[in-house]
């Protein structure tokens, strides 16, 4: 397994876990669940500590892409940038979350504005992660890039460049 292999393995769990957080949260509410409210500010707590090996194997993971056919430096770097964006997102909702910890000790309760506050937090940063990852996605599947290098239905592949587009073997 190398750094490339291993960033494809850890980056599903921040962003499909963030999935599950937000709708986890929202039953919470729903429910009026202090205990199923703890659960996903606990939940949130772990999120932001899966994301830190998740975002230090991105440049590692970079190195051993970056010179394959297909892979375009300027993808990486939106990716990169985007993904420093969601790191720190994610780390500031942990932070949020472990202060609802201590603001739900017993006998207290997650007051209702912070929950609603936490879970629109929640929902940006998950999308922002969802986002993230599409970047990263685009790396190595030129078939979801808005543009250039993607193949036609006729076959043909794309070029960035005007009339340099080569005919598929």
């Amino acid at each position: 397994m190398n750094w490339a292999h291993l960033h494809l393995v850890l980056n599903h769990v921040p962003v499909i876990g963030m999935v599950l957080g937000v709708v986890l949260l929202a039953v919470a509410l729903v429910k009026q669940s202090r205990d199923l409210q703890r659960v996903s500010l606990g939940f949130f707590i772990l999120l932001a500590l899966l994301a830190l090996p998740v975002y230090f194997t991105g440049e590692p993971a970079a190195k051993v892409i970056e010179q394959l056919p297909g892979v375009s430096e300027s993808v990486i770097e939106r990716h990169e940038e985007a993904a420093l964006i969601a790191l720190v997102a994610v780390e500031v909702l942990g932070v949020i979350a472990l202060g609802g910890v201590f603001l739900s000790r017993r006998p207290k309760t997650i007051p209702t504005w912070f929950a609603i506050t936490l879970l629109l937090l929640s929902i940006a940063v998950g999308g922002w992660m969802v986002w993230t990852a599409n970047l990263g996605g685009q790396i190595r599947h030129t078939e979801i890039r808005a543009t250039g290098n993607a193949l036609t239905p006729a076959g043909e592949i794309k070029s960035d460049l005007p009339g340099r587009a080569e005919e598929a073997d």
